[in-house]
């Protein structure tokens, strides 16, 4: 088998309800939004529109029981966005289930890894 294959990259989306998830993207905008403590700089980090960043916030603010992000207006003194403690648990949850989940399918991971196709370099 080539080593030049890359290993595989779970990807988990956890869906509660209808419109009600939350996955890799969610939880990164969490993570940039707790790093630059600001939506929009979050957004512009992932090559997302400020609306799309608020929308997504807004939605998961929406889906748990205390919302996971607090924000300030803007102005003169600026504005600003912190995850709130239930943010901060919620994202430590997902990305600990990310982690148990690699960890447990590892081994069935490798063995689909195994079967793949040598691709040549450089095509």
């Amino acid at each position: 088998m080539d080593d030049t294959v890359k290993h595989p990259v779970l990807r988990i989306r956890i869906v509660f309800g209808d419109g009600e998830l939350i996955g890799p993207g969610k939880a990164e905008l969490l993570e940039r939004i707790a790093r630059t403590g600001s939506i929009a700089a979050a957004g512009r980090e992932m090559g997302m529109s400020y609306k799309r960043a608020w929308q997504l916030i807004s939605a998961l603010n929406a889906m748990f029981r205390e919302p996971l992000v607090a924000s300030t207006r803007g102005g003169p003194g600026g504005g600003g966005a912190v995850l709130t403690e239930a943010g901060q648990k919620v994202l430590r949850l997902y990305r600990a289930f990310e982690g148990e989940a690699a960890e447990a399918g590892a081994a069935q991971l490798d063995a689909m890894r195994a079967l793949l196709r040598d691709i040549p370099s450089g095509k």
